[in-house]
């Protein structure tokens, strides 16, 4: 798993995860995780930031960046 370069990223993003599909998203707060992905929950912001292969592995690819 690749996990994207955050230079550029808006400086709200605090969070980086990758959904089963091989998008990569970033998030102003901790996001929750679903079946196949993350979500915001309706608190903070999400940014798309890349797209990728899918990725049986997704669940563990949440990251602090900030």
């Amino acid at each position: 798993m690749d996990v994207p370069a955050t230079a550029g990223l808006p400086a709200w993003v605090k969070w980086l995860a990758q959904d089963a599909d091989g998008a990569w998203w970033g998030y102003e707060v901790e996001p929750l995780q679903h079946h196949k992905g993350w979500y915001e929950n309706e608190v903070g912001r999400r940014h798309r930031v890349a797209g990728g292969e899918k990725n049986a592995q997704w669940a563990s690819s949440l990251r602090k960046v900030r």
